[in-house]
């Protein structure tokens, strides 16, 4: 069984082998291995990466002790990381995680979320309302990336 519940302070070491493993595992499926090199580095601070969680509402999903998928978002609707481990894709993690954010969105009375999404999870954002505003070529540590500017209005 799955469960949902807040970030806490601990999570943050657990949560960075799990965003590297997703990158690593699903994403190099749409990635070159340059790019996946630079965007799940093994020279990512803990500490930065800790950093970024504050001041925003985030969430674990976890399967027992184990942390499955994460999410955090800024306050103003804007989605910045959203993962589900390699081995739970397509187990409706993402759904949940969602559903949280869409939540807080509402009770926020925010009108509209976006995100910065990767190419291999514009179809799971498309399947939920999200549209691409634009095609974006961005850079993690000197190297190019393809995203998308999505956004979903809140009640869609």
């Amino acid at each position: 069984m799955v469960t949902l519940r807040p970030f806490r302070e601990g999570d943050t070491a657990g949560l960075l082998a799990l965003f590297r493993g997703t990158v690593r595992q699903v994403n190099s499926a749409d990635y070159s291995p340059e790019q996946i090199r630079a965007w799940a580095s093994d020279r990512i601070v803990l500490s930065d990466w800790a950093r970024r969680f504050e001041g925003r509402l985030a969430y674990v999903a976890e399967s027992g002790d184990l942390p499955v998928g994460f999410t955090d978002m800024e306050r103003d609707g804007h989605i910045d990381r959203f993962f589900v481990s390699s081995q739970h894709q397509r187990c409706g993690i993402g759904r949940m995680l969602l559903a949280r954010l869409l939540e807080d969105a509402s009770q926020l009375g925010l009108s509209c979320m976006s995100a910065n999404v990767s190419i291999t999870a514009r179809p799971f954002f498309e399947a939920h309302q999200f549209r691409v505003l634009a095609e974006q070529t961005v850079q993690s540590r000197g190297v190019d990336f393809t995203n998308y500017r999505m956004e979903r209005t809140i009640g869609e």
